[in-house]
């Protein structure tokens, strides 16, 4: 299995992010342009919180507010769990599960950000790992 270290380092797109001070509409272009469910609120090279999809839903859309008038920074979360590219894919997926959200920040020890990991990647890295034993099994056994 890869480490998350390796898991960041074959990443080929461009991290994600926005400011506390963007509106939240210009965070959902980001959002699309990027493809993803989730923002790295960054204040400089700080990580300062979080901006989801489940935060547009819930703290835009349910309260009636207009994303083109509400700062990113109104409606982030801020208390951010994280890991280090040190972390095992498997801690991590702990980690999503128990808190039951679906995206990580990995920051470097220095807090640096070093990116960001989703479930989905964890999952797909896990059937690959999965495909790769059962290719090897099957070589094994027919050997």
């Amino acid at each position: 299995m890869k480490t998350l270290k390796q898991l960041l380092a074959d990443r080929s797109r461009p991290l994600a992010v926005v400011t506390p001070n963007d509106t939240v509409y210009h965070a959902l272009s980001v959002m699309a342009q990027h493809d993803v469910g989730a923002l790295l609120v960054l204040n400089g090279e700080q990580l300062v919180g979080i901006f989801s999809e489940r935060d547009y839903a819930r703290k835009i859309i349910l309260h009636g507010k207009s994303s083109k008038e509400t700062l990113v920074s109104e409606v982030m979360s801020d208390r951010v769990a994280y890991v280090t590219p040190a972390a095992t894919l498997d801690e991590c997926m702990a980690l999503m599960t128990e808190k039951r959200f679906r995206h990580l920040p990995v920051l470097e020890e220095d807090g640096n950000v070093a990116g960001m990991i989703s479930i989905g990647d964890l999952v797909k890295e896990t059937i690959s790992d999965q495909k790769f034993l059962i290719e090897q099994l099957e070589r094994y056994i027919s050997g």
